[in-house]
């Protein structure tokens, strides 16, 4: 009988809005899940730093001496109090102890994860890690498992739900970046500092995981290139429409193949045009989504609910279930696969696309003296759009894939002609064929 059979322990590190539902939801229903693990799950303590402010939570199970509980008498260890320290000690102390660990904590995978990974292996314990990238959204665990038989090519995707929902309140209502970010703050998608939305460091460490995921290979958070959203104006959105096409923060990590058959991974994380045919263009709000295309499945897209407690408490619950069974049957989940170690690409050797908007002087030869710095940089121009407005001009260039470093010298040789006013914007294109 499963309820006769030892339970498995939990010590829970952090109790915010994931931790809270975890705790109920374990709670809750003890019956469902132990039927779904083949033991019973019992909560053995909750560390916190200030006990008063979790009336939700019994008061046997609070303490603020996290390393001793860890130390303590448990089988694992579910941590969701973040950032780097004491996140990472509390961890390498479990797993080197052989306790499984449950984690959400993308910014501690993305720099400290290949550590995590050889405490782990060395001492026979489990590390899952799905609620750390897209909240409920399945999708490490396909990348991980589902899709371990295959070779990936590329993951795309809107993995910061902030900065979707400034960037579709901004395409939608024409409002500029300030005031959407206040409104975005107001309706409680954006902290009171945005800056790890909005500067792109949480979508960074998010790519940091996919890509190593993805391509077999180590990537850090410091590999992947970074730009946030805080430079994009109404005048970016309304050109993006202007062209059927839309602004997302997409991640980006692809497998590079160069003209010799070298392979090597870009990760980055960049505001870019998309179609809006392309399926991410119609994620909206706080959602997150994110494309893969493999060799063998082709396109697959993971769609739904990327931050929040109930959302996010799915995705730990689901861990925890599948830690619970490898312990009941003494087995192992899935290792860390880096076997391939595959270069990382600078993003100045990354082949993208570019879209440039240029205030110059309406008059002859202006054109072909921009097209002749473009053939200078061995740019190849996809599209060209010119209005007039007086003694003034917009021009409007689209380019084939080139190499960012090669697109970034145009721009700036382009900056410095005496027909050039002023480059308004730059920004890449994604989404479709070059």
């Amino acid at each position: 009988m499963i309820e006769d059979r030892e339970p498995i322990r939990v010590a829970l590190l952090g109790c915010g809005t994931v931790g809270t539902e975890v705790v109920s939801l374990l709670q809750g229903r003890p019956g469902e899940f132990a039927a779904r693990t083949g033991a019973p799950l019992q909560v053995t303590g909750v560390a916190v730093r200030r006990p008063h402010k979790h009336p939700e939570v019994p008061e046997h199970l609070l303490t603020t001496d996290a390393a001793a509980l860890v130390n303590g008498d448990v089988d694992v260890v579910v941590e969701l109090i973040g950032g780097i320290e004491p996140a990472r000690s509390l961890l390498l102390q479990a797993l080197r102890a052989g306790k499984s660990v449950v984690t959400a904590n993308k910014a501690l995978l993305a720099e400290y994860g290949s550590e995590l990974y050889a405490a782990a292996d060395a001492a026979g314990a489990d590390i899952y890690f799905e609620a750390s990238v897209a909240g409920a959204i399945p999708l490490l665990r396909p990348l991980r498992e589902s899709l371990a038989g295959d070779r990936i090519s590329r993951v795309m995707g809107i993995v910061n739900g902030t900065t979707n929902y400034i960037l579709s309140a901004m395409d939608s209502s024409g409002a500029s970046y300030a005031e959407t970010l206040e409104e975005a703050g107001q309706l409680g998608y954006a902290e009171a500092d945005p800056t790890a939305d909005v500067d792109g460091f949480d979508a960074a460490a998010k790519a940091a995981i996919l890509a190593s995921l993805s391509f077999h290979t180590r990537v850090t958070a410091t590999d992947v290139h970074r730009e946030g959203i805080s430079g994009i104006g109404a005048g970016d959105i309304a050109a993006a429409k202007s062209l059927d096409r839309t602004v997302k923060l997409l991640s980006i990590c692809e497998r590079v193949v160069d003209d010799e058959g070298n392979e090597s991974v870009s990760a980055r994380v960049h505001p870019a045009m998309i179609p809006r045919s392309h399926p991410l263009a119609g994620v909206g709000g706080a959602f997150n989504a994110v494309f893969v295309e493999a060799e063998s499945a082709g396109q697959l897209m993971f769609y739904g609910q990327g931050a929040g407690g109930v959302p996010t408490s799915s995705a730990v619950l689901g861990d925890l279930v599948a830690v619970a069974r490898n312990l009941v049957v003494a087995g192992k989940g899935p290792r860390e696969s880096a076997h391939a170690q595959l270069p990382v690409r600078s993003m100045g050797a990354t082949p993208t696309r570019y879209h440039i908007s240029l205030d110059v002087a309406d008059k002859p030869g202006v054109l072909s003296q921009v097209a002749a710095t473009f053939n200078e940089h061995d740019v190849s121009i996809a599209a060209v759009r010119q209005q007039g407005r007086g003694p003034d001009a917009s021009l409007v260039v689209i380019t084939h894939t080139a190499l960012d470093s090669a697109l970034q010298a145009t721009v700036d040789e382009i900056a410095r002609l005496s027909a050039v006013n002023e480059v308004v914007s730059v920004m890449r294109v994604e989404g479709e064929q070059s």
